[in-house]
């Protein structure tokens, strides 16, 4: 139901991000409270949110260890520099954090976001090449649909159109794999789809277009999240592995949605068993509750940097709230939770049934294809005649009118609830997205 601003809150002087701000300003929809799998909005009704807030709330809202850590933390230190100084914190986190993530990836550098993140990860690429003595590498390629963030460097090997059109040119020397989401072929696959593993033979194609030599990185995402959960092709990620290790070409993995059990296990290069020389992360290594990112790489990449003269700095970029104490206490608590309460193995355990629940919907007025894996799920709906979009925006909202929060990516709409998710509310959560999927239909 449409909402009203507080009779003492203005609504104009804050510019929303990827918001159709006059839209939304003329009917808002204002969330004034969190816990467990629910939001409330500021006229009352509860919201069940089927989103972990914006990927991130993996652990469910409100969780009272985190605000305690936090709490606790910010009385005691609210602020620490890490240029050229240290507080225990952060070198406590980088170890829990290696300890979960793929073999061999044991070095962290702390980031605020997944934008950030995936900047970071393209520098630290760039700068091996040239500590390797392979300056020449300087290339990077992405992949269409691929959504990177929002600094020059994730645009760019980001395939968005939208996130890059107003912008003009974009950093030099990029390319562009083919995405992989292939209905003709791959609708309605339960789990990963059988078709389009060739899809990253194209990468072979751009080693002889530019040369090896050329090639710093690939960065992909194992599944695109913002473009509407497009999954990998049995096979896909592993051909880019080998394909990358061939050429000496490094392989990026931007996890920032699929860290932290989204897909089963921690990172989803462990449920796909294929191992990134760098894997970005943010969202839900706090639970959404203190912006905070990672970059967690290979051990060999970091020795690569440590060889000059020790008083020398090796990599000459940070930020200044890298390992932010209060950011630190938030993202400890939550890996507690994680572990604690096993949640990254019931995304696996509730797979199943997730999936079932999901393909109850395949029937329903212009659903052209389901795609699914861990607890993330993508329905795509025809385009509306009046415009691509048009049909995504008017499920979203009728959603939320009926008590469901779901994202809307152009005409489809994600679905990824906090991994404490119980059977009886992902019935609730399909027999609300039935019913606004009917009444937009």
């Amino acid at each position: 139901m449409s909402q009203d601003f507080h009779p003492n809150v203005s609504p104009d002087h804050f510019w929303m991000p990827f918001t159709a701000n006059r839209q939304f300003k003329a009917t808002p929809r204002l969330l004034e409270s969190a816990e467990g799998m629910y939001y409330t909005a500021s006229d009352g009704h509860q919201v069940l949110d089927g989103t972990a807030g914006l990927w991130c709330c993996n652990a469910g809202h409100g969780r009272r260890e985190i605000s305690e850590a936090v709490s606790k933390q910010i009385a005691k230190m609210d602020f620490a520099p890490t240029f050229q100084m240290g507080h225990p914190l952060p070198f406590e986190l980088a170890e829990k954090l290696a300890a979960i993530s793929p073999e061999g990836l044991n070095r962290v550098f702390f980031t605020n976001s997944g934008s950030e993140s995936a900047d970071t990860a393209l520098k630290i690429a760039l700068a091996y090449q040239r500590a390797i003595g392979q300056g020449s590498r300087t290339r990077l390629i992405g992949r269409e649909l691929a959504y990177h963030g929002v600094g020059f460097g994730g645009m760019s090997v980001g395939g968005m159109a939208n996130n890059r059109r107003a912008f003009g040119p974009m950093l030099p020397g990029v390319d562009h794999l083919p995405h992989t989401l292939d209905l003709q072929r791959n609708a309605f696959s339960k789990g990963l789809p059988q078709h389009g593993v060739e899809r990253a033979d194209e990468l072979e194609r751009l080693v002889t277009l530019h040369g090896a030599e050329n090639i710093a990185a690939v960065i992909v995402e194992p599944m695109s999240g913002s473009a509407g959960v497009i999954l990998p092709p049995v096979g896909y990620l592993q051909r880019l592995r080998e394909i990358t290790a061939k050429h000496g070409i490094l392989l990026i993995f931007d996890e920032v949605i699929t860290g932290f059990g989204r897909v089963g296990e921690a990172f989803a290069a462990q449920r796909w068993g294929v191992t990134p020389d760098i894997l970005t992360c943010a969202k839900g290594l706090t639970n959404g509750a203190i912006p905070m990112g990672a970059v967690l790489v290979a051990d060999h990449l970091f020795d690569a940097f440590m060889n000059g003269p020790e008083s020398v700095i090796e990599f000459f970029h940070g930020y200044t709230y890298s390992g932010h104490p209060v950011a630190c206490a938030a993202a400890l608590a939550t890996q507690q939770i994680y572990q604690q309460e096993n949640l990254f193995q019931k995304a696996i355990d509730l797979e199943p049934y997730w999936q079932e629940a999901l393909f109850s919907l395949r029937d329903l007025p212009n659903v052209i294809d389901i795609r699914t894996v861990g607890l993330v799920a993508g329905i795509q709906f025809a385009a509306h005649a009046d415009g691509v979009g048009k049909r995504g925006y008017e499920v979203f909202r009728e959603c939320f009118e009926k008590g469901l929060l779901v994202r809307a990516s152009g005409d489809t709409i994600a679905l990824s609830p906090a991994l404490i998710v119980e059977k009886a509310e992902i019935d609730q959560m399909m027999e609300l997205l039935a019913a606004g999927i009917r009444k937009a239909g």
